[in-house]
């Protein structure tokens, strides 16, 4: 696909081949233990990526693989959905990026191995080999994995494309709580608002205070997850919380992946904030109503569905 054909959203960041063993009962260690062993692909970048690509989104995402067969069967996978991944690093000889884990019975880890090495890989002549790329997209999607690459991006591309941020973790926040004025959208969760704020939020005053901290640093979209309490939204013109009642929790991961997901298909697609909110929260309720971290029903179809059945609760400030 071309970086100048029609509007597209670009994805930076890392894949990740998830190699998880599950053991039957009575895990023992330094032996062979009965049990079953599921591969999946993850990363935050790359689930967010896929979640748009399923929701039709034209979706390009740049990312660093290895030459193997992870590798492979990761650009595979993109094609099937339709997720553009051909401006991505291959490296020859090197291992895509592997998360090896151990759980026992009860699901608690016992062991695990990552697989990193070859993201030192990402350099400031390959994001620049990426120049046309980024300037030519709506919006660019980056998380926190590499502060001094995303320092770089922000600073050598700052007015050329509309950065979103997915902050990942607290810990990881805190490392580049410098760069957020350069950003045009965040969607932090309660604990990596407060990294960035410097002030607990605790109540409704508290995440309006910081919205509106993150809004005189210039951001132009604020969005904080509040878990069960929903999503806090401010975009200088709106602001409010919205959330949904009785939703079915099965497993969590990907919620946060999911909801930035619909945070660009709102932007994408030229919904108001509210509905923008709105879908971001549907995708995470389908995202955590199965045991995948992304749910392999994932389109517009259910995602229109639950709309329409969600039970919402709307607070509107402004």
């Amino acid at each position: 696909m071309s970086c100048k054909n029609e509007p597209y959203m670009l994805v930076f960041g890392v894949s990740v081949c998830d190699i998880i063993g599950f053991t039957y009962q009575n895990y023992q260690a330094k032996d062979s233990n009965p049990g079953n062993v599921r591969i999946s692909f993850g990363g935050v970048c790359r689930n967010i990526a896929e979640n748009m690509a399923r929701l039709h989104v034209n979706t390009k995402f740049i990312s660093i693989l290895g030459d193997d067969e992870k590798g492979k069967s990761i650009q595979k996978a993109a094609k099937e959905i339709k997720l553009d991944m051909s401006d991505s690093l291959i490296v020859k000889g090197e291992s895509t990026p592997t998360y090896m884990a151990i759980l026992n019975e009860q699901g608690e880890m016992e062991s695990a191995i990552v697989d990193m090495k070859i993201t030192d890989r990402v350099t400031e002549e390959f994001i620049n080999s990426k120049a046309e790329c980024i300037k030519n997209a709506e919006y660019m999607v980056v998380d926190t994995d590499n502060p001094m690459m995303l320092e770089y991006l922000l600073k050598t591309y700052q007015g050329e494309t509309r950065f979103v941020l997915d902050p990942v973790s607290a810990t990881k926040v805190a490392r580049v709580k410098h760069l957020i004025p350069y950003f045009h959208t965040i969607k932090p969760n309660r604990l990596e608002a407060e990294v960035l704020c410097g002030f607990s939020i605790e109540n409704d005053d508290d995440v309006r205070r910081a919205g509106a901290y993150f809004r005189e640093l210039g951001i132009e979209n604020v969005f904080i997850s509040l878990d069960e309490d929903g999503i806090y939204y401010n975009n200088g013109e709106q602001e409010g919380i919205i959330k949904a009642n009785k939703v079915q929790v099965v497993n969590v991961t990907g919620a946060g992946d999911s909801c930035v997901a619909g945070l660009g298909y709102g932007f994408m697609n030229g919904l108001s904030i509210v509905d923008t909110v709105k879908y971001a929260i549907a995708m995470s309720a389908i995202t955590i109503s199965h045991a995948d971290t992304i749910h392999p029903d994932m389109g517009q179809a259910i995602v229109e569905q639950y709309l329409q059945r969600m039970e919402w609760v709307e607070n509107y400030y402004k």
